[in-house]
């Protein structure tokens, strides 16, 4: 029975610890057209997802032990995408083990390896396929031999993002005029790069994305890096730095074609000027900053209009961080349309698509005329949702964005809320590691996950993004107190367990560490969250969840938690729902049961109820725990002392907690005496006399008495109710039956029925039956209320049947 109650250096970087899963939160749809969100219908999955799924979490199904039929299994490119795409979604470390099953599994054309712990070994073998796109991204067990392996796979390389994995690249060219034959750091000589003529060589690329590039000398550096590469249209050099200076960026014109270009974060982009003028083509540029000492131009007026003039295709400017849109007192007037940002005055008849102001000087988006359709800002909701899709690449960024956020759902009223939730949630999956982006995060999904109308829109899918989301951040930064905080307060906003089944032993695991070790006076509020959470996962659950639950350490740590707060002379809701959650956890558990003997658990509930006797919860759920233990035969002789019995026996008067102290208290003592007389080891207090007394107990019973008590089955009482040799145990077990089917029919009259309880009373009442007989007319008395409880329900179903019909 259950009780009712229920940031570090670029090249230092890590990615994902190896052997952790972290499913992705985009939508398959969303990753497809480029249009990020979490939000998906709720249709099942296809077959052919649902089959990739499996395949890629059970890998010995795709590959052959025997040596004579590797190679014998080959699946076409569209399948080998999808399994790789779905070990994307489904969180599983692209390590070199998997690299190697697609090494002659099928062929790929795409791989997305970004913070996974594949080595230089693993990913030659995928890019043995000629790969057309390739993501790196955090990846820190590569080294340079990955960028010589991916210059000689690169012939068909269309797009590349190294992202901060820049320790595959050289970070210093040798000094014109000088000569090395070395080979030291691994291969990262600086003249090796200048004999070959190229540091990356992908004749095909288009997009390259590399950032936080540190070098350390050598100004002919960005000229190498992208001379060999003319069909580049798109380049990220975001947080790119030289330490001889980036010049007059003239390096860029080695790429001419470029349409988008995004410089944000890079040291002196005001001497770009000129050479940006050079490039016509540019339909994106971002120059945008988080620095706030390079974010100051010296002309910026001066900057945007010869920037502006220079670039007719520009449809998409991003200048946030900057005080490149002037001071707002200037106002322009173009053809009778005023402009307040002058720089831009020349586009007032052909406004931006895109413009980028999240934190400009002199908060320039809170500005009225503004030459842009849309508009990264910080000054309304619309803005700064913006400015979240936008930069969810940015952590920095991403901080404020979320702060701002956080600001709009505590002191304002959030107007569009799926947007609001889709920020929150791919930031949070994008940055596990980033603690202030987890815990801003986390304390905005706490509102958002509060709002009614938002619970009306998403689905069981969406339900368990955010969910899965959640637990990610609190198990990577569960030593954090505020981001428990935050985590707890969000999950008792759902349905515990239902929503969380999907997740179950991950939620476990995090709440034990709650409540074991953030327990300090100024973290109470932590603890008896998470133990509220811990005990409501143990309710309502089947015996596979409890076991596992007792499986990770749940009833030593309760104990733990009792002897704690013995010694410090305190019974406060944290012990109270500790020994419920052992109550719970021990429903038909015959081994956690075992676990609470052998962890000393009787002498902690003789000391309790010695230490607390008033306290009729506490007695209410450690009696309803011992009536678990006496379920199991095996374990009923560790109760046969004197102390314990004794103990129960007193109990039976106890008006505590209406009849529920007194029945536990029958309930232990009749498990214990249908073992039989010979099973009762002690002398005092002798059965006969324990007997009588738990019949006078049960015979002043109210029939009528509302339960605080929640049974998954009625197995074991069902079996007590035919223990003729012994009809005190017969009583208390019928008396149970006809009290539950009396209070609570709808829910009790059906367990009866499916358990066989009707059949069993039927036997009892028949006198020509000898398969339950009975001494006692009172258990006769009790039998017949059950049968005509049970009667009445079935006739009460009928009767909504027909009105159905």
């Amino acid at each position: 029975m259950n009780s009712a109650y229920a940031r570090t250096s670029s090249r230092l970087r890590s990615g994902r610890p190896k052997g952790t899963s972290r499913r992705t939160v985009a939508s398959s749809s969303s990753r497809m057209s480029g249009v990020k969100t979490i939000w998906e219908c709720n249709s099942p999955d296809s077959l052919l997802d649902l089959s990739a799924r499996y395949c890629i979490t059970h890998l010995d199904t795709l590959v052959t032990s025997d040596k004579e039929e590797e190679g014998s299994l080959h699946l076409p490119m569209e399948i080998g995408e999808k399994l790789f795409q779905m070990a994307q979604e489904e969180g599983v470390d692209m390590d070199d083990k998997l690299a190697e099953t697609f090494r002659n599994l099928t062929r790929i054309c795409r791989a997305s390896l970004r913070e996974s712990s594949i080595t230089d070994r693993g990913i030659k073998y995928l890019l043995r396929h000629r790969l057309k796109e390739l993501d790196i991204h955090n990846c820190a067990a590569l080294t340079v031999r990955t960028l010589t392996n991916i210059n000689k796979y690169s012939s068909s390389l269309v797009s590349l993002c190294i992202g901060n994995s820049v320790q595959i690249l050289p970070d210093y060219l040798q000094p014109e005029g000088t000569f090395s034959d070395s080979e030291e750091e691994d291969g990262r000589d600086g003249n090796i790069y200048e004999r070959q003529g190229f540091i990356i060589n992908a004749p095909k690329l288009r997009r390259l994305c590399v950032r936080d590039l540190f070098i350390n000398r050598g100004p002919l550096f960005f000229d190498l890096f992208l001379k060999p590469l003319p069909e580049l249209s798109h380049l990220d050099l975001s947080g790119a730095f030289h330490n001889q200076g980036m010049g007059d960026f003239g390096w860029l014109l080695n790429v001419e074609q470029l349409v988008s270009l995004t410089l944000h974060n890079v040291q002196d982009v005001e001497d770009s000027l000129n050479t940006l003028c050079r490039l016509p083509n540019l339909h994106h540029l971002d120059i945008s900053q988080c620095n706030e000492s390079r974010g100051h131009f010296k002309q910026p007026t001066h900057f945007m209009e010869t920037l502006v003039k220079s670039l007719p295709k520009l449809q998409s400017l991003d200048i946030s961080g900057t005080n490149l849109a002037g001071t707002g007192s200037e106002r322009m007037v173009t053809d009778g349309v005023q402009c307040d940002i002058v720089g831009l005055a020349g586009r007032v008849n052909n406004p931006l698509e895109f413009l980028g102001l999240y934190k400009t000087h002199n908060e320039a988006s809170s500005r009225q005329h503004i030459p842009a359709k849309s508009i990264s800002g910080d000054s309304c909701e619309a803005q700064i949702l913006l400015a979240g899709h936008r930069y969810l690449d940015r952590p920095t960024v991403l901080e404020n964005i979320l702060n701002d956020l956080f600001h709009v759902f505590r002191y304002e009223t959030c107007q569009n809320l799926k947007k609001a939730l889709d920020i929150l949630l791919l930031a949070m999956e994008r940055h596990n590691h980033e603690k202030h982006i987890q815990i801003s995060g986390s304390a905005s999904l706490y509102y958002v996950v509060k709002s009614e109308s938002l619970k009306r829109e998403w689905n069981v899918k969406v339900k368990r993004k955010i969910l899965g989301t959640l637990l990610n951040g609190m198990l990577t930064h569960k030593e954090d107190p505020t981001m428990m905080r935050n985590g707890c307060l969000t999950l008792c906003q759902f349905q515990i367990p239902a929503d969380v089944l999907f997740d179950y032993e991950r939620l476990v695991k995090i709440l034990l560490h709650i409540v074991s070790e953030h327990t300090s006076e100024e973290n109470n509020f932590i603890q008896r969250a998470g133990i509220f959470l811990l005990n409501s996962l143990a309710c309502q659950v089947d015996g596979k969840q409890k076991m596992l639950v007792g499986g990770l350490g749940a009833m030593e740590k309760m104990l733990l938690i009792i002897t704690d707060k013995l010694q410090q002379g305190v019974c406060d809701d944290v012990m109270e729902t500790a020994w419920s959650t052992m109550w719970n956890v021990t429903d038909e558990t015959p081994v956690n049961c075992e676990r609470f003997l052998n962890g000393g658990g009787m002498y902690l509930f003789l000391k309790c109820k010695e230490r607390f006797p008033e306290k009729a919860d506490l007695l209410r759920n450690m009696m309803g725990l011992l009536g678990n233990v006496a379920e199991v035969p095996a374990l009923r002789h560790k109760l046969m002392t004197k102390e314990f019995v004794e103990e129960f026996a007193f109990l039976l008067d106890s008006c505590s907690d209406g009849i529920e102290v007194s029945y536990n208290a029958a309930g232990v003592l009749a498990h214990m005496a249908s073992d039989g007389p010979n099973a009762w080891t002690i002398k005092h207090p002798e059965r006969d006399h324990v007997l009588f007394r738990m019949a006078r107990a049960i015979n002043r019973w109210d029939l009528r008495s509302g339960r605080n008590i929640n049974y998954r089955s009625f197995s074991p009482i069902i079996r007590l109710a035919r223990v003729s040799h012994t009809p005190e145990c017969q009583l208390w077990a019928v008396w149970a039956l006809a009290n539950l089917t009396t209070v609570t029919p709808e829910k009790y009259c059906q367990l009866v029925v499916q358990e066989g309880g009707h059949i069993m009373v039927e036997d009892m009442l028949n006198e020509n039956s000898d398969q339950v007989k009975t001494s006692l007319n009172r258990v006769k008395e009790l039998a017949k209320t059950v049968r005509s409880n049970v009667l009445s329900w079935e006739d009460q179903g009928e009767l909504h049947l027909e009105f159905d019909g």
